[in-house]
């Protein structure tokens, strides 16, 4: 795999390239990634997987007309066909006002920032499978275990570069390691339920061992034998973390500068304006060291920095790329994300919510006759009403304590009105890319199977 350096001149020749065949300006991206996956079932290997890619996007501008291509050939030739079919695209492409480079002197300058996202471990197929082994018996050992889908090990890098005509190339690497769990508990047939846990680290030396993933994941699925049905009704509906990011996934998207652009936002005259509860902080925060989702710069060459979007409950900012800027008449917020192929779109980096002032268990005390949703099916929300409406799993709440597992029920609401009412636990943990702590929200609609 090329370095970084080596991949911020590809990119920045090829955009070098586009300029002298006539486009009048360019950016161009270089990707490259290896990947290295093991998985065992019943404590025998059963998948080995490596996988390879090097590809380069290139978009070039004519005037306000632009074209996107990409290519996974990166021979002499290829290059210089690729720019003249890029140009030529772009020449017979309908104009856009809008679109365009980053301004110029927005740019990041200087050194990026350091994130230690690349640890350079290299990891060898038996080192994985022995860390699979472990995680799928540490999950199998359980007592109530009865079946296993599986244990897995992976590790991977990757080399990002972004290169523009108006004077930015910067590239980084970055490594992923990654460890799950499978299994089933319960009777066989419709008695039978499942659950996993898993981890990932962007540092070897930050992973979870694998007897604790596997011992989660077993002591989930055991934990969700026999479920019962929950009565209809309104309730105090708790989140637990892993599904409860799902959350501020609705967020970003209702803020993202196309659903504003194109007024198909629930939140489309709320900048400024109250969303959450006083006291309700959610920040961005691309500079995390090793965080899953940090970056030196946004997907245009624009510099990134930590901040509220949400700060005491009030929307603070729009999550804006060059185009929709433009359109809006603001000023882009460094959120641009790019593929290879394609116009850049936006994307938060590791989001969180700020943690509340009580435990979890203080959170749900006082709580009669609820539920803890562990598992969230289906996609039923509307980001245009923000109606709300998906299948969940979880466990009954009871007398103020977590009770029995319960299954095939609805919860539904407004996500407005879910924003209003989150109360959110003291336990945030940074386990993925967006991350919560346990949240509550009262009044929600419950539909029993």
């Amino acid at each position: 795999m090329l370095t970084p350096d080596l991949a911020r001149d590809r990119a920045a020749d090829i955009v070098q390239r586009a300029i002298a065949a006539g486009a009048d300006a360019a950016d161009a991206v270089f990707a490259a990634d290896a990947s290295l996956e093991v998985s065992v079932r019943l404590g025998q290997l059963e998948d080995v997987g490596r996988s390879e890619s090097e590809e380069l996007g290139l978009r070039v501008f004519v005037g306000q007309r632009s074209a996107s291509v990409s290519t996974s050939d990166l021979s002499s030739e290829a290059m210089a066909g690729l720019v003249e079919r890029a140009v030529a695209m772009a020449r017979e492409a309908p104009e856009d006002r809008w679109s365009g480079l980053a301004p110029k002197e927005r740019l990041m300058h200087g050194a990026p920032p350091l994130l230690d996202l690349d640890d350079g471990a290299e990891v060898s197929p038996p080192e994985l499978r022995e860390v699979a082994t472990a995680a799928e018996e540490a999950a199998r050992s359980v007592p109530g275990v009865s079946n296993s889908e599986g244990g897995g090990a992976g590790s991977s890098r990757s080399v990002w570069a972004l290169a523009t005509s108006h004077g930015f190339a910067g590239a980084y690497a970055a490594t992923g390691h990654s460890v799950s769990a499978s299994v089933l508990a319960g009777s066989a047939g419709a008695g039978m339920v499942r659950d996993y846990a898993h981890h990932s680290a962007r540092r070897r030396q930050h992973l979870e061992s694998a007897e604790t993933v596997g011992r989660r994941a077993g002591e989930r699925a055991v934990a969700r034998v026999d479920p019962g049905r929950l009565e209809s009704g309104a309730m105090p509906v708790v989140f637990d973390p892993r599904v409860g990011a799902s959350l501020l996934g609705h967020l970003a998207g209702a803020i993202s500068g196309q659903a504003i652009t194109r007024r198909t936002s629930f939140l489309l005259e709320a900048l400024g304006s109250r969303v959450f509860a006083p006291g309700i902080t959610i920040r961005d925060d691309p500079h995390r060291p090793h965080g899953l989702r940090s970056r030196p710069f946004d997907g245009e060459g624009l510099p990134v920095s930590p901040r509220a979007i949400i700060e005491d409950g009030m929307l603070e900012a729009w999550l804006l790329d060059s185009a929709s800027a433009r359109q809006l008449g603001l000023e882009p917020t460094g959120h641009a994300a790019r593929g290879v192929g394609g116009s850049p779109g936006v994307s938060t980096s590791n989001m969180y919510l700020e943690p509340g002032a009580v435990p979890a268990s203080t959170l749900i005390a006082d709580i009669a006759n609820g539920v803890y949703i562990t598992e969230l099916i289906g996609q039923g929300v509307n980001g245009v009403t923000g109606d709300y409406s998906r299948g969940a799993a979880g466990f009954r709440i009871q007398g103020g304590e977590i009770a029995g597992p319960v299954a095939e029920f609805t919860i539904a609401g407004n996500l407005k009105d879910m924003f209003l009412g989150l109360t959110p636990a003291n336990d945030l943990e940074f386990r993925f890319g967006t991350n919560v702590p346990t949240c509550r929200i009262d009044g929600m609609t419950v539909a029993g199977g």
